[in-house]
């Protein structure tokens, strides 16, 4: 863990897998991505950095890869490829952060119960302050030992997981897209 405190706050808005092949049948697909590009534009207004992240498995250069309507990346904004679930693992992630001086990581994204918790954990873990955007992640349903679990409970639970998230020294947040602090 970098002991991140010495430095001023710096946010930076991470969008995680937010792409067509990834988003495609999720709880509320639409809903969620009309958030996260709400969120996006905002955070571009206040001059906050936005980095995305794609799942390089999802089939790169393919239609699946790219991101899903309405988000667009804008030039200068940083792109993370990633193999895992983790963001942070095996990328430039932790690197394009350390450029830009960030200290709190504001996240919304897909799949909130692998690349979503995965990575939240992960910058937790890193030393950062992290925001989840409550209503901007999402996943689909699956089934665990035989016993079926939404889309729905899967958000929620991600929700409620990260509420009780608690790190020393460190502060998190469970906020929706149009009020979390950019």
């Amino acid at each position: 863990m970098t002991d991140l405190s010495q430095r001023p706050e710096r946010t930076v808005v991470i969008v995680i897998d937010m792409q067509a092949g990834v988003t495609r049948g999720c709880v509320d697909e639409h809903g969620v991505l009309e958030r996260a590009d709400a969120l996006v534009r905002r955070a571009r207004e206040a001059g906050t950095p936005v980095v995305w992240v794609h799942h390089d498995p999802v089939g790169v250069g393919t239609p699946d890869w790219e991101l899903a309507a309405p988000l667009h990346r804008v030039e200068g904004e940083s792109l993370v490829r990633k193999d895992y679930r983790d963001s942070f693992a095996d990328t430039d992630l932790r690197d394009v952060l350390d450029r830009s001086g960030a200290t709190r990581l504001v996240i919304a994204g897909a799949q909130s119960d692998f690349c979503v918790r995965t990575t939240m954990q992960r910058a937790a873990a890193e030393g950062y302050d992290v925001a989840l955007v409550s209503d901007a992640h999402t996943t689909v349903g699956t089934e665990w030992d035989s016993v079926p679990i939404s889309g729905e409970q899967i958000v929620a639970h991600t929700n409620m997981y990260f509420s009780g998230l608690r790190y020393p020294g460190q502060r998190f947040e469970l906020e929706t897209h149009d009020v979390v602090r950019l």
